[in-house]
């Protein structure tokens, strides 16, 4: 019976037996189907089961597949998730294959309560791909055709009926890597592309489909399916929650890529694919009116129209299902973590194009050592260590650190740094040759190591690349493919790295940034230079000394002095860095009665600061009864304050009266 008639009979039965004492209402907590709101309840049926413990002291089916991943034959990436694999399989647990939907792959079982056995001798016995044997059940026989289905009269004289149920969802499924190729033939397919190399899913399938690929693979073929799985992150909404249709907190993809692009949408899922599976994506309502964006709620998600909350007009969701909301136009759902992916396209867009004007007039040829400038030696070295980075990342799945190394290097470096510092060599004759052949080399690697993420713009500009320099490198210039699709992955070039010239680009990097920190600060107009010192040990003074043309050409800045014994100017702006100080005479910049009345109004911060610092370590009762290494934390930081306002106090002392 179903639930609620049982219920009413079980009822009806203690009340005739007398043994009714009394029926109320009770507020339980009842599960129920996402789909169809019915309440879930067990019912006891008849089901069709799969061994999967070992069998008369063989491994058996779960044993099996359990061995494939402690022996190394499939790899799980992250690790961490190999124990979810084999605690399932450990149960060893008889896996429940039938179910009563309307749709599927019918069990292939039919049933004859009433034949003999020569019956079926005579119907089946010539066909190997039918078997049959008796129902312990007492049900008769039970008869299981591979190939096809069999007629209600395939036993003459008698009727058969086939098991109503289908079969498990994930059974069917994990045929799919060796039936897709044709098994159980032995085909061409199957053995050039079985097994496969990676299997890419989420973790909530590990046991309903990667464990059962393994098994179904392994007792079909006698082979895993793939050689490596790796676990990919799970993306939720703000909230946490599972993205769904059903709950209306879903991202369509074409509305992303309508606003950011695709390859945006694909730097972006890469950039965000980290070892943390759990990845929380804040999504909104973009108004199809004024490109505002509504916060998308719990509430306001599963509405089929709301309210813009900022041109109040009204739009529908993507989840309308009412004629009469469909008649708004349609707010796309995206989220602004996309932008980042979408900055950076533009940024090496930008830079493409600049470096393909100044490519005109390319000719290929070999480039000596002894022709590289100080520039071109270190982004050849960072290209190289950036391969090594980028390749090792990608076989690891690392694919997080892969986009957050070549963001670093074509943005900071490339872009912001080695393209200012070609340019005043493009207007020289005798050194735009070298200039164009390493910018063209770096390009083209560049481009291959950031296709797998933003293909569609990486084709553009290598076929771009292509009309101006078919033929690139710099060891034996040779014709470049005709796709970057098609190109080889960039091999690494360890002769090209050199530690030394990296640390000298780390070092002026710092510095240029804090010279252009100042000048920004001090409203410093770009016409005119600024002078500096270098506080330092000798050795990083001979790093920095070369670089002095770049300070000068990208930051409108003139070294004063080097070393450890150069004197501050008077008034200056200073930053530190690592192992130096840096000191910009403002002398001829400065605003004296501004920075006067900026610094006195610090230094009334800081001893305010310092005084209630010196009050609560004058208490006794706080330094005898707290944790000495709090009391420590304390005085350090009064030690700081006092540091930072005797360097107020001489930046006071150092500004002239007018």
């Amino acid at each position: 019976l179903t639930m609620p008639a049982a219920r009413e009979k079980v009822v009806a039965d203690l009340r005739a037996a007398d043994q009714l004492e009394l029926v109320e209402d009770r507020l339980i907590d009842l599960a129920h189907s996402d789909r169809s709101k019915s309440p879930i309840e067990p019912r006891l049926n008849d089901q069709w089961f799969v061994r999967m413990s070992d069998v008369d002291g063989k491994p058996g089916l779960a044993q099996q597949a359990m061995d494939a991943v402690t022996s190394g034959s499939v790899k799980i990436v992250p690790e961490r998730y190999a124990k979810s694999y084999l605690d399932w399989l450990g149960e060893k647990r008889d896996w429940c294959i039938s179910r009563q939907l309307w749709w599927g792959h019918r069990i292939p079982i039919w049933y004859c309560p009433d034949a003999s056995e020569k019956e079926l001798q005579q119907a089946f016995g010539k066909r190997d791909d039918v078997v049959y044997l008796r129902d312990e059940a007492g049900s008769g026989w039970l008869i299981c055709s591979r190939d096809e289905d069999l007629a209600d009269d395939a036993i003459a004289g008698r009727t058969i009926t086939q098991d109503p149920d289908v079969l498990d969802t994930w059974f069917s499924s994990q045929l799919w890597p060796h039936s897709t190729l044709g098994w159980p033939e032995q085909t061409a397919e199957l053995s050039y592309y079985y097994p496969t190399s990676v299997l890419s899913t989420s973790r909530d399938i590990i046991s309903l489909w990667v464990a059962r690929m393994d098994v179904a693979g392994l007792h079909n073929v006698g082979e895993v399916p793939f050689r490596e799985v790796f676990i990919h992150p799970k993306i939720l909404d703000g909230y946490g929650e599972t993205m769904s249709k059903s709950k209306g907190n879903g991202v369509d993809p074409l509305d992303v890529i309508a606003k950011f692009g695709a390859d945006a949408l694909r730097y972006g899922l890469a950039y965000l694919t980290t070892e943390t599976q759990d990845v929380r994506m804040p999504v909104e309502f973009e108004c199809p009116h004024c490109q505002g964006h509504t916060e998308q709620t719990k509430e306001n998600r599963i509405l089929p129209s709301i309210t813009c909350s900022h041109c109040k007009k009204p739009f529908s969701t993507q989840w309308a299902d009412k004629p009469a909301d469909k008649e708004l136009p349609r707010a796309a759902v995206v989220s602004d973590r996309f932008e980042l992916g979408r900055n950076f396209c533009n940024k090496l867009w930008n830079a493409s194009r600049f470096a393909l004007m100044n490519l005109e007039g390319f000719t290929p040829a070999a480039v000596s050592d002894a022709d590289l400038l100080v520039e071109d030696r270190w982004v050849l070295s960072r290209l190289a260590t950036v391969t090594d980075e980028v390749t090792a990342a990608l076989a690891e799945f690392r694919f997080a650190d892969a986009t957050r190394s070549l963001y670093d290097f074509a943005w900071d470096e490339f872009c912001s740094f080695f393209l200012e510092m070609l340019k005043y060599r493009f207007n020289n004759p005798k050194l735009r040759p070298v200039a164009q052949r390493v910018l063209c080399h770096t390009l083209d690697t560049l481009l291959r190591l950031l296709h797998p993420f933003i293909p569609f713009l990486t084709e553009e500009v290598w076929q771009r690349l292509g009309e101006v320099a078919p033929e690139r490198g710099l060891k034996k210039p040779a014709t470049a493919a005709a796709s970057v699709m098609i190109a080889s992955w960039p091999e690494s070039e360890p002769d090209r790295r050199n530690a030394e010239i990296e640390s000298q680009f780390t070092a002026f990097q710092d510095v240029l940034r804090g010279l252009r920190d100042i000048r920004g600060r001090q409203n410093i107009p770009s016409k005119e230079t600024v002078q500096f010192v270098v506080r330092c040990e000798d050795s990083l003074a001979a790093l920095l000394k070369p670089m002095q043309p770049y300070f000068a050409s990208m930051a409108g800045a003139q070294a004063a002095g080097w070393g450890p014994n150069v004197a501050a100017p008077t008034p200056s702006a200073s930053f530190s860095l690592a192992g130096m100080e840096v000191f910009v005479d403002l002398a001829d910049h400065i605003d004296v009665a501004a920075e006067r009345a900026k610094n006195e109004k610090e230094r009334e911060k800081l001893q305010g600061l310092i005084t209630a610092k010196e009050k609560k370590l004058a208490n006794e009762s706080f330094t005898s009864r707290a944790p000495a290494n709090v009391v420590q934390g304390e005085r350090d930081a009064l030690a700081e304050l006092q540091a930072r306002l005797a360097a107020v106090d001489l930046f006071l002392a150092e500004l002239p009266d007018k």
